[in-house]
């Protein structure tokens, strides 16, 4: 009889689990998935309609660049993996407990999140810097207007902002992916 009902408690605390991972799982792949389509649109925005001459020949901004693209990257891999965390939960949920997934695999798959948010922000956050920093370097530099001539390179433009923005989405969503992972991970380790 104490055997039922231990197994019935232990249940209801893995169903308990499972709600949470379908909800935060949920979350987290809407805001990821919202995040990642804005800062991607803003890239492609960027780098497609940018004026002929204005930062394409700039190392640092290109640099920048491709590294927001990695950081893009990695959180297309983290919206997979919060996808993956709701049909966990969703397992988890089952009455047939062989359904469910084993501790240790949904560990791994957390902690695998964790990892792939923390480089995607590191990737974005170096990119962000290479990108600010030629930005800087443009503000600072010799006056756009002179007597002599108008240098429209040294002029910072709405659309060197987009790239600012879209970085700024991105390391918004690996975030909001690693609040997710680490909850979860408390939430299944108790």
């Amino acid at each position: 009889m104490s055997e039922q009902l231990d197994n019935q408690s232990t249940s209801s605390k893995v169903r308990s689990i499972g709600q949470n991972f379908r909800f935060t799982g949920w979350i987290s792949f809407v805001l990821q998935l919202v995040l990642g389509v804005v800062s991607s649109l803003l890239l492609l925005v960027f780098v497609v309609f940018r004026p002929p001459g204005t930062t394409s020949n700039n190392p640092e901004t290109n640099f920048g660049i491709f590294l927001a693209i990695c950081g893009l990257v990695a959180l297309g891999v983290s919206i997979y993996l919060a996808f993956r965390c709701k049909n966990i939960g969703r397992q988890l949920q089952s009455n047939n407990p062989n359904n469910r997934p084993r501790k240790i695999e949904t560990v791994k798959v957390l902690q695998l999140a964790l990892i792939v948010n923390l480089a995607g922000m590191l990737l974005t956050l170096l990119g962000a810097q290479a990108i600010v920093g030629s930005l800087v370097v443009k503000a600072v530099s010799s006056p756009a207007a002179t007597n002599q001539f108008f240098d429209p390179t040294r002029i910072i433009s709405g659309q060197d902002m987009f790239v600012v923005q879209a970085n700024t989405n991105t390391i918004t969503a690996h975030f909001a992916g690693l609040v997710a992972s680490i909850w979860l991970l408390n939430r299944i380790t108790r």
